[in-house]
């Protein structure tokens, strides 16, 4: 399990180096009176998933809190099935996007997510289904002004962009 943990980890590591080096080829400062360059936001979460990498990495090397020997598998049949469940429906939720938008997609991924991989309620599902994409929109469309895609959705949006540019 060791070694698993020590070649997942230098894998994420040089997956973030990898994200860094594309997000730099953006701008990653303050563009003035546009916020945050186009690289900000990639560039920096590689670098937590690098410092974070990197923590799991020199922990197992280092072999603070590792199990000597052990012979248990790296991951479960039971956890490797939840992993693929969740990777296959996130993959879904991105090929909705385009097609429904990320308005929609994000409440049907949460709702998924929330009622059949975790015990929560349909009440604490719908109010964080529908308060997400709310919360999504003000801040990347209104504060960043980033436009995320609507798809099919599109002409919803055009009272609300009305309102706010």
């Amino acid at each position: 399990m060791r070694v698993a943990e020590l070649l997942t980890a230098a894998f994420l590591m040089g997956l973030s180096v990898y994200f860094m080096i594309h997000a730099a080829a953006l701008p990653i400062g303050w563009q003035q009176g546009a916020g945050p360059g186009g690289g900000a936001f990639p560039f920096w979460l590689a670098v937590m998933m690098l410092v974070a990498a990197g923590g799991i990495f020199l922990r197992q090397a280092v072999g603070l809190l590792a199990e000597r020997g052990s012979r248990r598998p790296f991951v479960s049949r039971a956890a490797l099935r939840q992993v693929l469940i969740v990777v296959g429906s996130l993959l879904a939720a991105i090929a909705l996007i385009h097609l429904v938008g990320a308005y929609v997609a994000i409440p049907l991924f949460l709702v998924f997510y929330l009622r059949v991989m975790g015990p929560v309620g349909w009440r604490q599902t719908a109010l964080l289904a529908l308060i997400t994409p709310v919360v999504v929109f003000f801040f990347f469309e209104v504060t960043l002004k980033i436009l995320l895609p609507k798809g099919i959705t599109e002409p919803l949006f055009i009272p609300l962009y009305a309102l706010f540019f």
